[in-house]
């Protein structure tokens, strides 16, 4: 593989989609290109360097020796593009996916980052679930988001870094009819032999339907099965009012019309929260937007783990990962 005097850029980010995906057609969704350009651009880059980079059959995608070798220096390449551009006020917004318009965690993070600075567009967007999200962090359509890290497919969090932004305590949405809705807390043994809403059936979340399945094991609560798929807060509480069934969710839950939010105690259990972005991304905000979580969790003591806390070893371990 040989040098040449002049490198696109564009053909460098073409090049690492591909290898990230192995697949040209899902690399040509992620860049908004037609898959004919996203071919001749990779061909084109394979001319300049005088080597070839995939292996292509009607089966499949595959990175030959060159190409494993140029993908390191590719990114590298392009994480110090962004850092150049950025050093002379050129960087793009930052998208910062907050699952939910709602939650009160993540909309606490950016603010804070907004206030760090202000010199800097951080922009919020709402993809509902971090595996949604995953998708979308790894096509660069978002920068960062945040969720169960360790609840991802081992795929996505290979190329994800993350860091734990708090271990947020759960709690329990009952109907005010309910018969657990007097309580001021719920102890999980009185969840036993109901069935609790989870989230399941839902694509943009199975790391938050896992996280419940882990504990309400040897304890007699189901998950509910899947429910009508309801997009935005406003759709969910509509359908959750309807099925009168008790919703496993997070202290500060946005508030449900007919319903009222009880911490889960003995244990409390807790929903780790990461802040979550790609590896490689060079952004001027990022290191802002990881100040600010620092921030606010030691300001409120997010990364406490109280006596008896719940939490899963698997999370746990990515927590230190």
């Amino acid at each position: 593989m040989s040098a040449p005097a002049h490198l696109d850029p564009r053909l460098l980010r073409a090049f690492v989609t591909v290898a990230e995906e192995l697949h040209f057609t899902r690399a040509a969704a992620r860049l908004y290109v037609a898959q004919q350009a996203l071919s001749r651009d990779v061909r084109r880059l394979e001319r300049d360097l005088g080597a070839q980079l995939f292996v292509r059959t009607t089966r499949q995608v595959t990175l030959t020796a060159d190409g494993e070798r140029l993908v390191p220096y590719a990114r590298r390449v392009l994480a110090a593009q962004e850092e150049l551009l950025a050093a002379f006020g050129q960087a793009r917004p930052l998208l910062v996916d907050l699952n939910s318009p709602g939650l009160g965690t993540p909309r606490r993070v950016l603010h804070r980052a907004r206030e760090l600075a202000p010199e800097h567009e951080l922009m919020a967007r709402y993809e509902s679930g971090l595996t949604g999200a995953g998708a979308e962090l790894l096509a660069g359509r978002i920068d960062a988001s945040f969720g169960r890290f360790a609840g991802l497919d081992p795929f996505l969090r290979r190329q994800l870094a993350h860091r734990i932004v708090r271990y947020e305590p759960m709690a329990i949405v009952l109907p005010e009819n309910h018969r657990l809705a007097p309580l001021e807390e719920v102890p999980l043994a009185a969840l036993a032999g109901e069935t609790v809403y989870a989230g399941a059936g839902n694509p943009r979340t199975p790391e938050w339907t896992d996280l419940a399945r882990r504990l309400f094991e040897g304890r007699d609560i189901e998950v509910a099965a899947p429910l009508p798929l309801a997009v935005g807060d406003e759709e969910f509480q509509r359908v959750m009012a309807r099925t009168g069934c008790p919703v496993l969710a997070v202290v500060d839950f946005p508030p449900m019309p007919g319903a009222v939010r009880r911490p889960l105690v003995d244990p409390v259990p807790l929903s780790p929260v990461s802040l979550v972005w790609r590896k490689g991304l060079a952004h001027p905000a990022l290191e802002a937007l990881l100040r600010a979580a620092a921030e606010v969790g030691r300001e409120d003591g997010w990364l406490r783990v109280p006596d008896g806390g719940w939490l899963p070893e698997a999370d746990r371990s990515a927590s230190h990962g």
